[in-house]
């Protein structure tokens, strides 16, 4: 308002006049056509090579920022970052399937990508994967980019936790030694593991990755071909290796663990091979020049792979030997690993 004149003694105070209000809105018009001029267009952006640039503007659509809003539109560009080898990119895709952002939960799809994660080393996609059960579960190496209109909703079963049950103290009779209940909990057979793996040569994780799969930490299951107990020791094995009783955990965990290592060493440390050989028998891999195609074989290479968070390719990165562990020196006259074919398998025979 300003002051136009005085009436009668009276100030008079008129309203201003329109005309500076409207070149502000008509600015701020401008401004914001400028602003959304300067957005380059998905299909435009899908086109870059630069994964960094692709990751940021996805960041934008998902956020809102500087960019309209739009799940979709940041999909197709985590996407492209992500084929272009960006483990957050492939670890946002994951995020995003694994939430409700899109409307519903596709956890199949999002473990798929978040392993992809865990294979190019992004440090946050390990502890996101914990929380299911991976062992059954049919991920893909290759995971698609889905929209949200084309999403299936899909649950993975979670992960059991490791129990918090303490352990019953040993009565004053029983003896110094202390033994596992005949059912011992997941979290006993850890600490059996976890105190048994270094004297055998063995990273614990693998150790249990192992158990999970034959018998997820059931001391008495048995397979229809007779394996039996944690590690699934069929009779001949548990024979092999000195277990007089498989039913009891400890004897099995440690025959389990020798013929591990047993395995490992007869395949120079390719533990592809060895978990072969755990399953078929290292004959079988020695006949077929590798992983048999038995497809239950196949089966239980890919779901070891999987509870250790990489894919079956990725099983060469996994250590297994302890932490601040060394191999043994190699023996005098042993040969170099360029022979490992000629030494293991037969030539011309392939699996």
């Amino acid at each position: 308002m300003k002051r136009l004149g005085n009436e009668g003694g009276r100030t008079c105070r008129c309203a201003a006049p329109r005309s500076g209000v409207w070149a502000l809105s008509l600015l701020m018009v401008l401004v914001a056509a400028a602003v959304q001029a300067a957005v380059p267009s998905v299909e435009e952006l899908t086109q870059s090579d630069d994964p960094a640039r692709l990751l940021e503007w996805g960041k934008r659509h998902f956020y809102g920022v500087k960019a309209p809003q739009s799940i979709d539109s940041a999909i197709q560009l985590y996407c492209a970052a992500a084929r272009l080898g960006s483990g957050e990119a492939q670890f946002r895709l994951g995020e995003i399937y694994a939430g409700t952002a899109a409307g519903r939960k596709d956890e199949v799809l999002a473990a798929s990508w978040l392993l992809k994660a865990a294979l190019a080393k992004y440090q946050a996609a390990k502890p996101r994967l914990a929380q299911w059960d991976l062992t059954d579960a049919d991920l893909t190496p290759e995971p698609e980019c889905v929209l949200s209109a084309q999403m299936v909703a899909r649950t993975l079963p979670r992960s059991r936790p490791a129990a918090a049950e303490p352990v019953p103290e040993t009565p004053k009779e029983a003896p110094a030694t202390p033994t596992l209940a005949a059912h011992p909990k997941r979290h006993e057979v850890e600490g059996l593991v976890r105190s048994l793996a270094p004297t055998y040569g063995l990273n614990p994780e693998l150790v249990l990755a192992v158990i999970q799969v034959e018998s997820n930490f059931e001391a008495d299951a048995r397979s229809p071909k007779q394996a039996q107990g944690l590690m699934q020791l069929i009779p001949a094995t548990a024979k092999r290796f000195g277990v007089s009783d498989p039913w009891d955990p400890h004897q099995n965990v440690r025959g389990g663990m020798a013929y591990l290592r047993w395995l490992l060493d007869h395949f120079d440390g390719n533990l592809r091979l060895a978990l072969a050989g755990y399953n078929a028998g290292e004959e079988a891999v020695r006949r077929h020049g590798g992983v048999p195609p038995y497809s239950e074989t196949q089966n239980y290479v890919k779901r070891v792979a999987r509870v250790l968070g990489v894919s079956e390719d990725g099983l060469g990165s996994v250590p297994t030997r302890p932490a601040a562990s060394t191999a043994p020196p190699r023996s005098p006259g042993r040969r170099a690993d360029s022979d490992f074919e000629s030494r293991f398998f037969d030539v011309g025979v392939s699996g």
